[in-house]
């Protein structure tokens, strides 16, 4: 009998690492020798007390008593496509397609395997959402980062991005507003992102999840609304300006010139076509939301701005520590200004105070300099605690 032999992983999962859960090991180990925690790394708001409305809830329960438990269309059901197209319309966006998808992650697989061959690259913000970098590893392409200006407010480097083309470069990936900086773009920079696409012949791929929560007051503007004719793919959900990130709804908005974007508009069609569909009964929970009540939108924005204002307060008074003040999403990027690699001192910071909090190398090469993403999702109470102890944290080490 032949002896059974250890089973290798495929190389193209070697470079795949999410820093946001990877960080959760050290925390752990904190844990487990009776230490407590205070968790300032995870973007789910239902962790910290906001409430999927009753009325998501409702359509997706009232859907499942009517047996829409079977497979729904693979694009999505009809009225859940219809009040998407709507909204899109409504912020300036002319839709070609849309495919709802399980979340927004599945939106942003299936643009980027439709579109990119091996060796080819992406340009990609950094810091950024570290989920198209893992996927552009599976796919054996390049993720290739270009900077956001941390002294104008985490905007794009324009000109970064402009060296960072060659021709491999197939698509622009925008997160606008950003994770993890919070950065919301100005229509200035969203033109010239623009301009340069249609110079080199790119698509935008535009995620713009966390549109509904912006914090200073302004319009979020779609890039897709500034161009009908330029390949784009814009993608959102429920996760967050709705509070439902466990219903996993999401949906990619393909837009452009019809002729420029059909063949690839039908790859993305057969990639939803293989996995057959998202979960048919929460889709119904798509129109309940973009076209029922919203209150809960200004009263999430209300805690947020109150909790940022309070987050960027209390880091810039810590010696050692600056932090720009986000615009939009719940997520700020504190720089440290002491000499100490970010990995290091998250993990010394989460053994000795418990704060959870992830490093700024996870989201991106880019800068250079150690910054730490928090999350200010949780009460007023929690993050004072949790900032108090990051104070005497580096007083204790750095001071």
């Amino acid at each position: 009998m032949n002896e059974l032999k250890k089973i290798c992983p495929s190389r193209r999962t070697e470079h795949i690492t999410y820093a946001i859960r990877d960080i959760l090991a050290v925390a752990h180990q904190r844990e487990s020798a009776g230490g407590d925690l205070l968790y300032l790394n995870i973007g789910d708001p239902v962790l910290f007390g906001f409430e999927t409305p009753r009325h998501l809830k409702d359509a997706a329960y009232q859907a499942m008593l009517e047996n829409h438990t079977g497979y729904s269309a693979s694009e999505g059901v009809p009225e859940a496509v219809a009040a998407i197209r709507k909204e899109a319309q409504a912020n300036g966006i002319t839709p070609h397609e849309i495919l709802i998808t399980t979340g927004a992650s599945e939106a942003i697989d299936f643009a980027l395997s439709a579109l990119v061959n091996k060796g080819e690259n992406v340009l990609v913000p950094s810091p950024g959402y570290p989920l198209y970098d893992a996927l552009l590893s599976r796919l054996i392409g390049e993720a290739r980062p270009y900077q956001l200006d941390e002294l104008k407010n985490w905007e794009p480097d324009i000109d970064h991005m402009a060296s960072q083309i060659d021709e491999n470069t197939k698509a622009i990936v925008i997160i606008n507003p950003n994770n993890p900086t919070g950065a919301v773009y100005s229509e200035e920079a969203l033109r010239e992102i623009i301009e340069l696409a249609r110079k080199h012949n790119l698509v935008i791929f535009s995620d713009e999840i966390y549109d509904k929560l912006i914090l200073n007051g302004k319009k979020h503007i779609s890039i897709a609304s500034l161009d009908k004719e330029l390949p784009m793919v814009t993608f959102n959900g429920l996760s967050k300006g709705y509070l439902a990130p466990g219903f996993r709804i999401g949906w990619s908005i393909i837009s452009g010139e019809p002729e420029l974007v059909e063949d690839y508009t039908e790859a993305m069609r057969k990639l939803a076509r293989a996995r057959l569909c998202a979960s048919h009964p929460k889709q119904f929970a798509i129109p309940a939301a973009l076209e029922g009540d919203q209150s809960h939108i200004k009263d999430t924005r209300k805690k947020l701005r109150a909790r940022r204002d309070l987050t960027v307060k209390r880091l810039n008074e810590i010696p050692g520590i600056s932090c720009q003040e986000p615009a939009g999403a719940f997520y700020a990027f504190p720089k440290i200004e002491v000499d100490v690699g970010d990995v290091d001192f998250v993990k010394k910071l989460i053994r000795d105070t418990g704060v959870v909090v992830v490093h700024g190398s996870g989201f991106g090469s880019l800068p250079k300099s150690p910054h730490f993403r928090v999350v200010f999702l949780p009460e007023e109470e929690v993050l004072n605690e949790a900032y108090d102890r990051i104070e005497e944290f580096m007083k204790k080490n750095y001071g």
